[in-house]
């Protein structure tokens, strides 16, 4: 399961659908350098989103929930 503390390049690298479920909401941040260190709360925020719907919304999507 998806977590909004875990690093989004991690997120991207293990989890398949991963960086289609990001770009599709309009957080085109996984081809970003700092996405490699990144958390996926702290790129909600960049992109104005709240951090635990993008949550949600991948575990929803990547059948983790």
């Amino acid at each position: 399961m998806i977590t909004k503390d875990m690093i989004m390049g991690e997120i991207v690298s293990n989890y398949e659908g991963a960086a289609a479920a990001l770009m599709s909401i309009g957080m085109g941040c996984i081809s970003c350098p700092a996405s490699l260190s990144e958390s996926l709360e702290s790129a909600a925020l960049v992109h104005g989103k709240d951090a635990d719907e993008v949550t949600a919304y991948l575990n929803q999507q990547l059948g983790l929930k």
